[in-house]
C-alpha cells in the first residue's frame, strides 16, 4: 500500500512564493502518475498540475499556469509544487495524488491527507 505525505503547507502573505512536498513511502515512486489538487471546504476538490510517473510529462490547469509548477524527483520518492506569487484566493487545502494508470486526470487511486495554506492579504 502507498502512502502519500504532503508538506510544506502554511500562513503566508500575498505575493509570497511556497514550495509544497509530497513523500510517497510503501512504494517506489515512480511506478506513480502523480498529481496536486486543492480543495476549498464545501466546494468540489480540483486538479492543479499532473505529471507521469517518469516527470517526462508535466500538465498545468490554464487557471495557474505560469504560477503553479510541478516537479518530481523519483530518486527521493517526492513530488514538488512550487507556488509563486500567492494570493489570497490559492487558500485551500492541497492534496497529493497518485494513480496506477498513465494520469491522475484518469482517475486517482491515492490521496494523501492534505495540507494547508492560508494566503493573507
Amino acid at each position: 500500500q502507498v502512502h502519500l505525505a504532503e508538506s510544506g503547507g502554511g500562513l503566508v502573505q500575498a505575493g509570497d512564493s511556497l514550495t509544497l512536498a509530497c513523500v510517497v513511502s510503501g512504494r517506489t515512486a515512480s511506478t506513480y502518475a502523480m498529481g496536486w489538487f486543492r480543495q476549498v471546504p464545501g466546494q468540489e476538490r480540483n486538479m492543479l498540475a499532473a505529471i507521469s510517473a517518469s516527470g517526462d510529462y508535466t500538465y498545468v490547469e490554464d487557471s495557474v499556469k505560469g504560477r503553479f509548477t510541478i516537479s518530481r524527483d523519483n530518486a527521493k520518492n517526492t513530488m514538488h509544487l512550487q507556488i509563486a506569487n500567492l494570493k489570497p484566493e490559492d487558500t485551500a487545502f492541497y492534496y497529493c495524488a497518485a494513480a496506477e494508470g498513465p494520469s491522475v486526470v484518469a482517475g486517482v487511486d491515492y490521496w494523501g491527507q492534505g495540507t494547508e495554506v492560508t494566503v493573507s492579504s
